[in-house]
């Protein structure tokens, strides 16, 4: 499912307009992502986590050339879901 076709289901099924839709849409995710660059987590309830994962110092091999080089420790976004939701996924047949 695309940005569009949550807008466009989210004003169907509120009756918002599809512009002031979007624009929360929008919003939402720049207040996650600032939230996320920031180190603070997002917890919705019900639904999961928008969390920081942190990645450790690792060789990698490059098997064309034959070289080993250092991938230096990043951090990265991951979302985990609430067990519930994780549930209804599982059980959905």
């Amino acid at each position: 499912m695309t940005k569009a076709e949550i807008v466009n289901e989210v004003a169907k099924s509120t009756g918002i307009e599809k512009v002031q839709v979007q624009s929360v849409i929008e919003e939402f995710t720049k207040v996650v992502k600032d939230s996320l660059i920031a180190g603070n987590p997002v917890y919705l309830r019900g639904f999961g986590s928008f969390i920081i994962k942190h990645r450790a110092q690792k060789a990698a091999r490059n098997i064309t050339k034959q070289t080993t080089m250092t991938i230096p420790a990043h951090n990265i976004p991951a979302f985990k879901p609430a067990k519930v939701f994780l549930n209804a996924v599982k059980d959905k047949k």
